[in-house]
């Protein structure tokens, strides 16, 4: 007899409350549990009228051609008369900086990293051969192969034209490709599969991208998830035997390991009395896949844009501005994939069938090869099979979420729905960002494509209007499934313990019809202002609160992080201003001012000084904080570079973080300043004690100026550190920085050569590396405003534009700024272009057109 609903939902119950220990009886709201009725469409129904999109010419007749100027700090200018020649001559000038990374990356999605660089990343991991089996489990280029002929010509151009510039820079100057690729067999030409491959990977990299290892992981109960050696080209036989320690010991996925985020203002004309500005300040790794990379392109009477782009991203613009709109973008709260818990149908005993609305459905089972690299020129191939169910592929988390994990007698097995697999809008949406004549054009383009993958746009115009959404793919889930979701005390319980939503498998009714379309997205248009720093939509205009029923979008009425109160703050302090110029907006974004010190630092003190030398107690040992206290008492205000105290501050707010001392509460009424005012309690004493510890411990003087102690440096192409250290000022999150800088510990999605020093637990801190290395934060920052002459601009990208070590400009613009916080002039005319160009190449091609 088949289990019936009833008895999935009770042998649930049971499990989630282990998962969650007691949050079964919990008051705890981690979603704002309310009924959802998703928003009411435009008024007469359906997508109103939009505006004609834009034309470009896609493809050049005959010869692609581009002209190329580099600009002071090596930023290229590219001109051609075709998307296909800006392309061309984007993936040219970027393959001299960075072709590594794309030559990386494209093995990387094509599953071919053992085939390359053997099945292990460090030690016995197995990461390059468990990586392999997943992506070519996935197919990512076969969904692509199955797509191309369906993408629009301005797509494909796009992508040809960027392979062919790509491919002529490797080929034609490959004595000049960067370390460490040059001259490597996995450095190869690319094709426009590859590109969107490519892309279809970093589409994944919030959601299914975290779970590769619970993919591999899947197999039904009793089969071993160790593949098997199917064929060897070695005269002798291979002795490999998979060590299965990392996988069965695997933790909860990380849905943003790299911790991508931004900050994004928008202003209108009521907010700056004038025309619209934008300050677009990113967060993000400063090596690896996700660099970004400045340029400017221009069709002559067709396209004019200037801004930064994520690494490889095909000749297009991702934050920047043009003639008549300027946008930026922010990790967005929104969930961008769910998981199923599948209901096993207990009539099979493999454990492959899982039922439907009583009805019983087999997975589909796929058969994978991967290459395996054994030394010596030779390979060997293994083997294993991968499921799929109707709600997409099967993932088992050890310990968790197991394929056979039995509750109350309930088998279970568990898929995840990914809304971004695949997502082949991405550089259509771009284009039509690129292309915007005004906030209408904008808007339209969120009718028309799902693009942007997990990102928040904020966007402005030359006549002041303004625009958010959260433009991410969101799983569109049925109003009865988020009901679900939200008055089942067993899936909020599981929420609690999860990084995803777990929702049902047992009725179609429960799968996801898609993504969420733009009319149900969370959004908001005026002439005021927008900001995002990372928390959900709620505050996008602190006098204008979006809510709504956006349950998997993020929550409303939560308390904010110190960094988008930071934010909020230097906003209302501009508005308070009165008049508004670029370089107060620019003031705003580098001033490196700290949230948590100038809530609390002047009552720290205070409270510190009172206590003396008496030593404080801590689980270590008595610590005497007097002169960590006196060097806190000389902070100046900011983390710059002289800041003397900023240390201090810095881990003194990483153990405030674990366990806040305030003595008012947070007030969702009051959201912006609450909680407040430092709690004067033991606690509040062995944090400052245990941050000094840490000083000492990482053999630093409590009074050490901060560029003394936060550094960038930089790694040779053989990984190991360059030995010159930049002084680099900053806040961090933790203390409630605006404009951030952190070590990022995380893999930095590629296989190349880096350097990282150890800390010490529960800071960011290193002995051997005698201080803070940073490696991720601020990447391409601007600020900007349009004038009666055209967009005026100033910005930086902080890590240089190169990340070949031979190349002129792969630190200069990190001296720039390592000697004191500050933005360059941006060129947008071309006047000013041509009066910082440096270098200056036209290339050609002759492109078949398909």
């Amino acid at each position: 007899m088949r289990a019936t609903s009833k008895a999935w939902r009770l042998s649930l119950v049971a499990g989630a409350c282990v998962l969650a220990l007691s949050a079964c009886n919990s008051d705890s709201d981690p979603v704002n549990p309310q009924p959802v009725n998703p928003p009411a469409p435009p008024t007469g129904g359906g997508q109103p009228q939009l505006p004609t999109p834009v034309s470009v010419t896609a493809f050049s007749e005959g010869e692609v051609s581009a002209d190329i100027r580099w600009a002071e700090y090596g930023v290229p200018y590219i001109t051609s008369d075709s998307l296909q020649g800006i392309a061309f001559g984007s993936g040219y000038a970027f393959a001299r900086d960075n072709a590594c990374i794309i030559a990386d990356q494209i093995v990387r999605f094509n599953g071919e990293r053992a085939r390359f660089f053997g099945p292990h990343v460090q030690g016995t991991d197995n990461l390059n051969l468990v990586n392999d089996f997943a992506y070519k489990a996935l197919d990512l280029r076969g969904n692509v192969e199955a797509a191309l002929d369906t993408f629009s010509d301005q797509t494909r151009a796009l992508l040809q034209g960027y392979a062919a510039g790509y491919n002529k820079f490797i080929t034609e100057r490959a004595a000049d490709v960067p370390l460490p690729c040059r001259g490597q067999p996995w450095m190869r030409e690319v094709t426009e599969v590859d590109l969107m491959t490519y892309a279809q990977g970093v589409a994944l990299l919030p959601g299914t991208a975290n779970l590769i290892e619970a993919m591999f992981a899947a197999v039904p109960p009793g089969e071993s998830f160790a593949p098997e050696m199917v064929s060897t080209e070695l005269p002798l036989e291979y002795d490999y035997s998979f060590d299965g320690t990392r996988i069965a010991n695997m933790s909860m996925p990380d849905t943003n390991p790299t911790e991508m985020g931004s900050n994004g203002w928008g202003l209108g004309a009521d907010f700056t009395g004038s025309s619209g500005m934008l300050l677009a300040n990113p967060h993000f790794p400063h090596s690896g896949n996700q660099r970004f990379w400045q340029s400017g392109i221009e069709i002559p009477g067709e396209l004019k844009v200037v801004g930064g782009s994520l690494s490889g991203f095909p000749g297009l613009i991702n934050i920047g501005f043009n003639e008549n709109v300027a946008w930026t973008h922010t990790f967005s709260t929104a969930q961008r994939f769910v998981v199923y818990q599948l209901e096993l149908d207990p009539a099979d005993d493999r454990g492959l069938s899982y039922l439907v609305d009583g009805e019983s459905q087999e997975m589909e089972s796929r058969r994978v090869e991967v290459e395996v690299n054994v030394g010596g020129g030779n390979t060997v191939t293994f083997a294993r099979d991968f499921y799929f169910s109707s709600f997409g592929p099967m993932i088992s988390i050890p310990g968790n979420f197991e394929w056979g994990q039995n509750f109350q007698g309930q088998t279970s097995a568990f898929a995840i729905f990914d809304a971004n697999y695949p997502n082949f809008d991405v550089v259509d949406h771009w284009l039509a960002l690129n292309t915007a004549r005004d906030i209408d054009d904008v808007e339209a383009s969120f009718y028309r494509h799902t693009g942007l993958i997990f990102n928040n746009i904020m966007a402005t115009d030359r006549d002041g209007d303004v625009f958010f959404t959260d433009g991410s793919s969101v799983p569109d889930l049925s109003p009865a499934t988020l009901n679900r979701l939200v008055d089942d005390p067993v899936l909020l319980a599981t929420r609690l313990q999860a990084p995803f939503f777990l929702v049902p498998g047992n009725s179609a009714e429960f799968r996801a019809r898609g993504t969420v379309p733009f009319e149900r997205a969370p959004q908001l248009r005026g002439t005021d202002s927008v900001q995002n720093s990372n928390d959900s939509y709620w505050l996008t205009n602190a006098n204008s609160p979006i809510t709504g029923d956006f349950l998997l979008y993020g929550r409303v009425n939560n308390q904010q992080t110190l960094r988008s109160r930071m934010g909020q703050v230097k906003l209302a302090e501009l508005r308070e201003a009165g008049s508004l110029d670029l370089s107060m907006l620019e003031n705003a974004l580098i001033s490196n001012r700290a949230f948590l010190g100038e809530a609390v630092v002047e009552d720290l003190v205070e409270f510190c000084t009172e206590r003396g030398t008496t030593p404080v107690t801590t689980t270590n040992g008595d610590v005497d904080i007097s002169a960590g206290c006196n060097a806190l008492a000389q902070w100046n205000g900011i983390m710059n570079t002289d800041s003397v105290g900023a240390l201090v501050l810095r881990e003194f707010a990483q153990r405030f973080a674990t366990n806040p001392q305030w003595q008012v509460a947070f007030n969702p009424a009051d959201p912006i300043n609450t909680p407040n005012t430092l709690a004067r309690t033991n606690t509040t004493l062995v944090h400052l004690a245990n941050a000094i510890r840490t000083i000492e411990q990482a053999g630093l003087a409590v009074d050490a100026p901060f560029g003394e102690v936060q550094f960038v440096e930089r790694s040779l192409p053989n990984g190991q550190a360059s030995g010159t250290k930049l002084p680099w000022g900053g806040a961090n999150n933790i203390e409630g920085g605006f404009n951030v800088f952190a070590r990022q510990g995380a893999q930095d999605g590629t296989l190349l050569p880096r350097h990282l020093y150890p800390t010490i637990s529960g800071s960011q801190l290193s002995a051997e590396g005698e201080g803070y290395h940073i490696t991720s934060g601020s990447s391409w920052m601007f600020v900007m405003q349009f004038t009666e002459q055209g967009p005026e601009a100033r910005g930086l990208l902080t890590y240089s534009q190169s990340s070949d070590v031979e190349s002129p400009h792969f630190l200069d613009q990190t001296l720039f700024y390592s000697a004191e916080p500050r933005l360059r002039d941006i060129p947008f005319s071309n006047d000013d272009i041509a009066d910082a160009t440096i270098e200056s190449l036209s290339i050609t091609m002759e492109v078949e057109q398909d």
